[in-house]
């Protein structure tokens, strides 16, 4: 089963981590209406579940929040 999440006690934690920040920020930018955090919130939560290696789950959340910012920073 090629692609799909592992069930290993990292990548749960991994997907476990990365989901809650994910939620945080679904939530912050729906009270908010911000459509970047929104918007990352909602992939952070969702891909998870496509990446079974704890580190690519963490370096794609990594390279989703570098995005965020840039986002943020440039007036979105």
């Amino acid at each position: 089963m090629y692609g799909a999440m592992d069930l290993s006690f990292g990548s749960i934690l991994a997907s476990l981590v990365v989901s809650t920040v994910g939620f945080g920020f679904f939530l912050y930018g729906k009270k908010q209406l911000r459509m970047p955090q929104f918007i990352a919130g909602v992939v952070l939560m969702v891909f998870p579940y496509f990446v079974g290696s704890p580190l690519w789950m963490l370096g794609i959340a990594g390279g989703l929040l570098v995005g965020l910012s840039f986002a943020i920073r440039a007036g979105w």
